[in-house]
This record gives C-alpha cells, sequence and structure tokens, in this order.
C-alpha cells in the first residue's frame, strides 16, 4: 500500500532523513555547506540537525569538517536484513557468482510495496553501482533486477507501483513509456531472463532471473556487466546466472527448494 503526504507531516523528520539519503550518495562525505546546498536548506537549520544526527549516532564528522553516515545506520541496515525473509544461502550463492564471472551479484526483493537490493558481492570487473543499493526502488523500471521483479506483480499492482515512482529518464535508453515497458517485460518474461542495456547507467548492462518458491516470487539475482564486456560474454553470463538459481533451488534448507 502506497501512502499519501501526511497532513501532519513534521518538516524537521524529513529533513534529517534527506540529509541522510544525501550522505549515503557520497563516498567522499560531505561539508555543513554542501548538504545544505544539497538540500535546499538555510546553514543554520543544518547545522542544528547535524548536530542532532551526530550525538545520536546517524552520522559522524571527521577531520576536514566533512560528515560520513554513522554506525548506527549500519546497525539498522543488519537489523533490516535479519528482518528480510529471504532464502538463506543467498549470500553464499552471490558470492560464488561473483567469483566464477569477476562481475558483482545482486540479490533484491519487495519488502511491502518498496524494491529493496537487500544484499551485494561486489566482483572486479563490475562497474560500481552504489546508488542502486538507494535508489532502486526508483529505478525499478530502469534495471535488470527491477523489471524482473515488476514481472512478477501483478498487473494491477505493477502499474499502482510504477504510477506512484513515475518512469525517470536515467539515460537516453531508458523505457519511459508504460505502454512500451509493458511489452518490453512481456517479451523478457517468455524469455525468463531480464535484461537492460544501458537503460540505467551509461555503459552499463545488467541481466537478472527471478527467485521462485511453489509459484511464489521471492526476489532476484542480478549481475551488472560493463556494455563492451557484456556484448562479448552475455552469453555466458546469463548461462552462468541462471546456473546459480537453479544451484540456488537445490539447496536443502535454502528456503526456496
Amino acid at each position: 500500500m502506497s501512502y499519501g503526504k501526511p497532513s501532519d507531516l513534521v518538516r524537521s523528520v524529513t529533513r534529517a532523513a534527506r540529509i541522510l539519503e544525501e550522505l549515503g550518495t557520497c563516498r567522499q562525505g560531505l561539508t555543513a555547506k554542501q548538504i545544505a546546498a544539497r538540500c535546499s536548506l538555510n546553514l543554520a537549520t543544518t547545522y542544528h540537525l547535524l548536530r542532532t544526527l551526530r550525538y545520536e549516532k546517524y552520522i559522524v564528522q571527521a577531520p576536514g569538517h566533512r560528515y560520513w553516515l554513522g554506525p548506527r545506520v549500519a546497525s539498522h541496515f543488519h537489523d533490516l536484513k535479519a528482518a528480510i525473509e529471504r532464502p538463506p544461502q543467498v549470500s553464499e550463492v552471490l558470492r560464488y557468482l561473483a567469483e566464477t564471472t569477476g562481475q558483482s551479484a545482486y540479490y533484491g526483493q519487495f519488502v511491502g510495496d518498496h524494491l529493496l537490493v537487500t544484499d551485494v558481492v561486489e566482483g572486479p570487473y563490475s562497474p560500481h553501482l552504489e546508488q542502486l543499493m538507494v535508489h532502486a526502488d526508483e529505478a525499478s523500471h530502469a534495471t535488470a533486477l527491477g523489471k524482473a521483479l515488476l514481472w512478477s506483480l501483478p498487473s494491477h499492482t505493477r502499474e499502482d507501483h510504477l504510477r506512484q515512482r513515475g518512469l525517470r529518464p536515467f539515460t537516453n535508453n531508458t523505457v519511459v513509456h508504460p505502454a512500451e515497458l509493458d511489452h518490453e517485460l512481456r517479451a523478457l518474461g517468455h524469455r525468463q531472463v531480464f535484461i537492460e542495456q544501458e537503460q540505467y547507467r551509461n555503459n552499463v548492462c545488467c541481466g537478472a532471473v527471478l527467485i521462485r518458491h511453489n509459484n511464489h516470487t521471492t526476489g532476484a539475482i542480478g549481475i551488472p556487466s560493463s556494455a563492451d564486456r557484456w556484448r562479448q560474454s552475455n552469453t555466458l553470463l546469463i548461462r552462468q546466472l541462471r546456473k546459480v538459481v537453479a544451484d540456488l533451488y537445490r539447496y536443502p534448507k535454502s528456503g526456496v527448494a
């Protein structure tokens, strides 16, 4: 279920959340002035929120007056992962996939009506997509993981999800028309392999496969690749992706077999 903007919205909470989101997208950290500019806040309000977030350990400040996400965010992330139902062997499968292909391996799933990337093992040949961990929900139409999981939804639920989040054009190749996306998803669903080529990021292609149990989708596993490597090796990468997903079904304690 999607919720509209509440009438009693607490603006200081939304501002603090926005600061955390901005810090999560910047590996180099941000100064107070940079945060104020990114969040459209005055500097005095920014410092007030930063002091509160720092006291609660949601952020840390390092030399150079830059701020980073703090240990409490990581703690809550681990709590979230522990609370989310997913096959216990997923981490092992992702690790094996990253080792054998050299590509990063992602596991994504719907938690409520939100699409989240809940596990990742990075490989040496994949482009770094740290923003996918933060923005997977709003990029569902543009990523292989998202396309796979969108296809698993009933059509009316999928339409509602996309209507709420929109079809943002991440690149010139992003599908931004609902009818065109629906046609693409039907074609990919028939193949049971979901592919996007430079729709989420230029020079990046991805493939994903759904994980099902008793006709119920539990999630999807995907691998990103540079466009050049994808053109050269996509058949082998897809074959390996299919194989590890099939292996996941064979684990007796995986919860999907």
